[in-house]
């Protein structure tokens, strides 16, 4: 039997804001760039919808972890470029720091006889 395509992987919640700043990481970059790079990095697997993308993005704004300002995108267009602040990026490593606590204790339970380090 051989295996299809993957399938896209439903992203948990609080997810997207870990995505989006990670990807903020590497330099000021606009919505579809941001979408874009996360589909790409993680393989297909993960595709961000235009309606999850942008009221993530202006939540993060909102709360003050990235910042957004109007320029010109390689295209020519205007668009928005959003930015990691400094308050950003203090929470980027604690939103890390809670995925790897997350993940860690996942892959205890869904491989419960897989010993960490053997």
């Amino acid at each position: 039997m051989t295996a299809g395509p993957p399938s896209h992987v439903d992203l948990l919640r609080g997810t997207l804001d870990l995505l989006i700043l990670r990807t903020l990481l590497a330099g000021p970059s606009h919505g579809h760039a941001i979408a874009k790079h996360i589909q790409r990095t993680s393989e297909d697997l993960l595709q961000v919808e235009t309606g999850s993308l942008y009221p993530a993005l202006h939540r993060l704004e909102a709360k003050g972890w990235i910042a957004a300002s109007w320029k010109l995108s390689v295209k020519g267009k205007r668009a928005r470029f959003y930015r990691l602040t400094p308050l950003g990026r203090k929470q980027l490593t604690a939103e890390q720091s809670k995925w790897e606590t997350f993940s860690r204790a996942m892959r205890l339970i869904v491989n419960p006889f897989t010993q960490e380090g053997q």
